[in-house]
């Protein structure tokens, strides 16, 4: 097993692994052995959020796998979110005091003394989501986060927080896979210091959110393979989520060991030019796990 423990920068401080352990829809009953085991698989990187209802079983699996695998924390990279409301669906928004307030009361949810990156879930902040970034702000000017940043932001969500004279966030955590790679928001990050984070990474797989309950917009088409991330993956030896997981900086999820091996086991092979242009022949445009152009997703 190759372990994929590449880094790249957030900012002059902080540097993220390139794969991580993403758990959302992981419950709070499965989430601190899922958390353990991530972190005896190799996985450095634990992201989760206010909203996935697992703070505190997450928290515990990082103080288990921490000391289970001799580590320290700071050989740890945690992620979680603000829950910034929604008027759509009739909750209030989070002012600057109430966001560093959720903060504060998520990082006593994970029993951490600091994150190493706090993101605001997404941009449906309305007239608050200026202040919201101001909170974000002061949370690491207090040091309690190493490095802030968004999610689910599009190119107008981040220009309002330039045209307010404020710092840029440190990354963007959008979804992003061959489905919907995003290239123009992606290049005005790139042109603005903002780190791309992918979620959602395995979304082409018929596999991915199958079972009864898990959200997302996947047509009855989108659900039948085609054969072609088979045949690719094969070609390398690989698994499709292998393949998918290779192609991008991700977060998988899994409760299975074998397959957080897997997903994780990325170092042995390289995507050569041809396949790499063809895997992005597939982009399909907006997302399917989320989509900015939706109307309850933006304002």
């Amino acid at each position: 097993m190759t372990v994929y423990q590449q880094t790249f920068p957030l900012n002059r401080e902080t540097a993220i692994p390139a794969v991580g352990f993403g758990t959302y829809l992981i419950s709070q009953e499965d989430a601190k052995e899922a958390v353990r085991a991530a972190i005896l698989n190799g996985y450095r990187h634990i992201d989760t959020a206010e909203v996935y209802e697992n703070e505190e079983s997450v928290g515990a699996g990082i103080r288990a796998g921490i000391a289970e695998a001799g580590l320290a924390r700071e050989d740890i990279f945690v992620t979680t979110k603000l829950w910034q409301g929604h008027a759509a669906w009739g909750q209030k928004l989070k002012n600057e005091e109430e966001t560093v307030a959720a903060f504060n009361g998520s990082l006593e949810r994970l029993g951490l003394d600091y994150v190493d990156l706090y993101l605001i879930h997404a941009p449906h902040g309305g007239a608050e989501r200026l202040n919201q970034w101001r909170g974000l702000l002061e949370i690491k000017r207090l040091g309690k986060a190493r490095s802030i940043g968004v999610s689910n932001y599009s190119e107008k969500h981040l220009e309002e927080i330039k045209a307010a004279g404020l710092p840029l966030p440190d990354a963007n955590q959008i979804e992003l896979h061959p489905w919907s790679q995003k290239p123009e928001l992606l290049a005005y990050m790139k042109e603005n210091g903002i780190a791309p984070i992918a979620y959602s990474s395995l979304a082409p797989l018929s596999t991915w959110r199958a079972q009864p309950g898990q959200d997302s917009a996947k047509t009855e088409a989108m659900k039948i393979s085609d054969g072609v991330l088979a045949a690719m993956a094969a070609k390398y030896g690989v698994t499709e989520a292998q393949l998918l997981l290779r192609w991008g900086a991700v977060l998988p999820k899994s409760l299975n060991p074998e397959r957080m091996r897997q997903n994780i086991d990325l170092g042995g092979f390289v995507i050569d030019a041809a396949d790499l242009a063809s895997l992005k022949a597939m982009d399909r445009g907006d997302g399917i796990a989320w989509s900015i152009g939706d109307p309850t997703h933006t304002d």
